[in-house]
């Protein structure tokens, strides 16, 4: 395998060398060989006693160079000031057939940026990042990916002791928004040289420019964030801690930690219980997003120089948000996509958008299953009679359903004036079946505790084509039980 490291090659400034701290007693909890064979990578990476020795951090591969890399960051809403990899190390990158990875292990011990922390990563946390990275990619949502994931009886103090784990990442990059920010506060030549290294790898020049490349900059990734959000809002997807360090460059789902698919509809809803004052609710996910994204405009100004040209390059985030979302809500009822050329449309697009936000307001208000109620929805759709046994699936999941049928009288007459079958019969592929609820995490977790790793296996393999009937793993679809509302996850999630 050869090791190019680009990343590294931009300086001292940026990264520092340190090695993975070893573990005792390391064994194997999950290997990716989907991913394994997708990426054509060696079969002995998931295979030997060697590749458990590197992934549990108790050695290393020729041509490895472990580093930490140094970012700073907005936290909660506030400039948190310096932070880096407190608990990450890049192993290096290395070249597929799908293009070049960065690898890196989470959990592997203290790092130069740790502050206080002792730099390892938990069982419970890191088998809940392994699931839900490969869980986003099989919803089609951009995501890092997880490549294996290691165990160890160390102890580790979280609120209550735990055994390590380390969980190993690939992605193509790793910078986030709070690598600018870091030298946007340190070297103007530093951070320029941060932005031309990413503009040259990861984004290229745009065919229309805004007459400045990091303008360009700022306004590339203002679009991919604003279709990642869209595509969260869309499955229910709350992250929990969208603080400026855990936003990806490249539109990536980055950092899982008391991140929860919601399972009663509620816009306000809190996935984490250290966020007291909900700034990451789940209706406020967009909203802080590009908040974060004027950080990042903020980070750059020293080269864009330009207030105007700033704010332009931020503008688009709204538009294409809202665009996104609502081709995606569309979608989820089978509602045809007008032509916004064709000014006839106009009227259908207006009683569209009223059927998508009434809809909500009584999920909401009922806090209905929100996976369920798209899920069962897909089905009865295509039915024309509004006795079909699918569509009493669909009111059964409502208290009040005189409401609900009251809104699918004007759904069902507004679905036969559409003349394009095809949307409504493509509601089972943007309406998933499975997303990895809190309780199922949660089960895997405690059998994993107790040496029983067979139940993430199981979520892996299901999580993997999650808009699929699967007859064998049809109980993981039903309404999550009571004790799920309990489950408590955090910031040490």
């Amino acid at each position: 395998m050869t090791w190019i490291n680009r990343f590294y090659e931009l300086g001292p400034d940026f990264s520092t060398a340190v090695l993975p701290s070893p573990v005792p007693e390391p064994h194997w909890v999950a290997k990716n060989e989907a991913l394994l064979n997708n990426l054509n990578l060696p079969t002995e990476w998931l295979s030997t006693p060697e590749a458990l020795s590197v992934f549990s951090g108790n050695g290393l591969w020729e041509g490895m160079d472990a580093r930490a890399s140094v970012y700073s960051g907005h936290q909660f809403g506030h400039w948190a000031g310096q932070l880096g990899d407190g608990r990450a190390l890049c192993l290096g990158e290395f070249q597929t057939i799908a293009g070049s990875y960065e690898i890196q292990l989470k959990g592997a011990g203290k790092t130069p940026y740790s502050r206080m922390g002792d730099g390892r990563a938990v069982l419970r946390s890191s088998i809940r990042e392994y699931l839900c990275s490969e869980a986003m990619v099989g919803l089609g949502i951009p995501s890092t990916r997880a490549l294996c994931l290691t165990g160890s009886p160390l102890p580790v103090l979280r609120e209550e002791l735990e055994t390590a784990a380390i969980v190993t990442r690939i992605a193509p990059s790793f910078i986030r928004f709070g690598h600018f920010e870091h030298f946007a506060n340190q070297s103007v030549e530093a951070l320029q040289k941060l932005a031309d290294f990413t503009i040259k790898n990861y984004v290229g020049v745009p065919e229309q420019s805004l007459g400045n490349l990091y303008a360009d900059l700022l306004h590339h990734v203002s679009l991919k964030t604003a279709q990642l959000m869209a595509q969260w809002q869309a499955v229910g997807f709350c992250h929990g801690v969208m603080n400026t360090d855990n936003m990806s460059i490249l539109g990536l789902t980055l950092d899982y930690g008391p991140f929860q698919f919601m399972d009663g509809f509620n816009p306000k809803h809190i996935c984490n219980h250290s966020d007291h004052q909900g700034r990451y609710a789940y209706e406020q996910q967009p909203k802080v997003a590009y908040w974060n994204l004027f950080c990042l405009g903020q980070a750059l100004m020293p080269l864009i120089d330009d207030q105007e040209m700033a704010m332009k390059a931020l503008e688009p985030y709204k538009a294409e948000f809202t665009s996104q979302w609502t081709q995606r809500f569309f979608a989820k009822l089978g509602l045809a996509w007008p032509d916004d050329a064709a000014v006839e449309n106009s009227d259908a697009k207006a009683t569209s958008m009223a059927l998508i936000q009434d809809l909500l307001a009584i999920m909401s208000a009922e806090q209905t299953d929100f996976t369920l109620l798209w899920r069962r929805l897909s089905h009865a759709a295509p039915q024309t009679d509004q006795s079909h046994q699918a569509w009493h699936a669909v009111s059964d999941l409502f208290v009040n359903t005189l409401k609900f049928k009251a809104w699918q009288s004007r759904y069902m007459d507004h679905l036969q004036t559409q003349k394009n079958d095809v949307a409504v019969l493509n509601m089972l592929n943007v309406n998933p079946q499975y997303v990895l609820r809190n309780h199922l995490v949660e089960i895997a977790i405690q059998k994993s505790k107790e040496g029983d790793h067979s139940e993430v296996q199981t979520l892996f393999n299901l999580l993997q084509s999650p808009y699929s009937e699967q007859a064998e793993f049809e109980h993981y679809a039903n309404l999550p039980p009571s004790w799920a509302a309990d489950i408590s996850i955090s910031c040490s999630s």
